[in-house]
């Protein structure tokens, strides 16, 4: 079998020189410290009980992290946006959720914190030349990755769904949708409005996807995007894959 995949995923990375680090930025940035082989070369000493000079000045790289559930390409559980008894955690959610049936809709031309409305949605299905089915992973294009990233502009600029349109997605009664910004809806009012659609749905979304215009025109493929499996989570960074045969 032939396999191609579109890697949807963007780097966890501190963030470069320029980019917003307060607020949403802060939430969403990764702090990396990386260590060199000379660097751990005591605790190889503690790990493999060996003198530093018998390992010849070479430990192990590695790395320590802290970020948060929500940082990078990331998926949100239902607990996130629904505090009602019994809303699933990350953990909670079966893994077969995470690989499904895809398809991807172009919605480029939107302009920058604009309405995603049902007729927007019926048109992209059209133009696609697919249809969407139930248990679908639906990947909104917005081209905003493109126009924002690195940008103050990447925290509050989005496009998104309204409730109304949130809530024709559930009713088809997809399996996940996913977008290229931090959240799916405008800030603000429509933002609630749209988690809430999603809640009373119970479907949920992927965040700060990358490399949805390589999916456009595409047809039907395979979405692949397991999450860690965190005790409670609200969230989980994930390696969102587009799988073509």
């Amino acid at each position: 079998m032939n396999l191609r995949f579109v890697d949807l995923s963007v780097p966890i990375q501190e963030p470069n020189p320029g980019e917003v680090r307060g607020g949403m930025g802060a939430i969403l940035a990764a702090e990396i410290q990386y260590q060199s082989h000379a660097d751990t070369l005591p605790e190889c000493k503690l790990m493999f009980g060996a003198e530093p000079e018998d390992m010849g000045g070479v430990g192990i790289g590695a790395e320590r992290l802290a970020l948060t559930a929500h940082a990078g390409t990331h998926v949100d559980a239902p607990c996130h946006f629904d505090a009602r008894p019994g809303a699933a955690s990350i953990d909670q959610i079966p893994l077969e959720n995470y690989f499904l049936d895809a398809v991807c809709l172009d919605l480029s031309h939107k302009p920058l914190k604009s309405d995603i409305s049902i007729d927007d949605l019926e048109k992209a299905e059209s133009a696609a030349g697919v249809t969407i089915r139930k248990n679908d992973m639906v990947l909104l294009h917005m081209d905003f990755y493109r126009r924002t990233h690195g940008t103050p502009a990447f925290i509050t600029d989005f496009p998104g769904l309204t409730k109304e349109s949130a809530t024709w997605l559930g009713r088809k009664g997809i399996g996940m949708f996913g977008v290229e910004a931090i959240s799916p809806a405008p800030a603000g009012e429509p933002n609630y409005l749209a988690h809430m659609a999603c809640a009373e749905r119970g479907i949920t979304h992927m965040e700060c996807l990358a490399n949805l215009d390589k999916l456009v025109g595409r047809g039907r493929f395979r979405f692949i995007g397991f999450p860690l499996k965190i005790r409670g989570g609200t969230a989980s960074p994930i390696r969102a894959v587009a799988m073509f045969e």
